[in-house]
Order: structure tokens, then sequence, then C-alpha cells
């Protein structure tokens, strides 16, 4: 298993029924630079399914793509 630490927990995107929640988090993975991370957890923050990690030019990147569309 590897090893994280979340230095920051920035929200939750969705809780399924089963228990699990898909969130965004600044988190390191076996003690590398953090990053932005999406991906499901369990309640405890013991375990966890796949993700996407993200660095932060490329959350910056993003962020101005969300600006700029309109969800629908």
């Amino acid at each position: 298993m590897r090893k994280y630490k979340i230095y920051k927990h920035i929200g939750m995107l969705s809780q399924p029924n089963n228990g699990w929640a898909k969130e965004l988090n600044y988190i390191s993975w076996d003690n590398r630079e953090p990053v932005y991370d999406i991906r499901t957890w369990n309640m405890e923050h013991t375990k966890y399914g796949k993700g996407v990690t993200i660095t932060a030019r490329q959350m910056a990147a993003l962020k101005k793509l969300l600006n700029e569309i309109m969800v629908f």
C-alpha cells in the first residue's frame, strides 16, 4: 500500500450510497511533492479507489478552462 498524507481536504464531489465519497484533496503520495487529487475514499480515509492527480500548474489550467465553459 502506498504512503500518503492529506494536507488539505478541499471538498466532496459526490457520495454514493456505498459509503465511499469522491473527493478533491491536496495530498502527497510516497513523500513526493503534494498534488491535487480526485478519487474515491472510504469514510475513514484508510482505503481509496483509482483517481487522477493534478499538479498546481495543471490545476490552474483546468480552473481557467472551467471558468470559460458553461456547465450543462
